[in-house]
């Protein structure tokens, strides 16, 4: 079995709207995980983790940073060119 995987999720130029959904609905989801595994956490047990937290206000900001580039996009006549590989290796 291979140790390195990678996958292509995204790769193609959309318009800004287009972009600004598919961006949004990944990094939405990853901070849904790390609410729910924070809420999990807190019931489990009675507390939570700052990583967490901190990982959730990292990736608001960087739904903050698609809307601008997005807007910028759109009002200037632009599409955005996105790109996503993920690697999975087994460590």
């Amino acid at each position: 079995m291979e140790t390195l995987s990678k996958y292509k999720l995204i790769e193609g130029d959309f318009e800004p709207n287009d972009a600004a959904k598919i961006l949004f609905a990944l990094v939405n989801s990853k901070i849904n995980y790390h609410s729910m595994d924070s809420f999990s956490n807190h019931i489990r047990f009675g507390t939570s983790f700052i990583s967490q937290e901190k990982r959730i206000k990292e990736l608001s900001e960087v739904n903050v940073v698609i809307k601008k580039l997005a807007d910028y996009a759109m009002s200037n006549n632009k599409k955005m060119r996105v790109t996503s590989v993920i690697n999975i290796e087994l460590i």
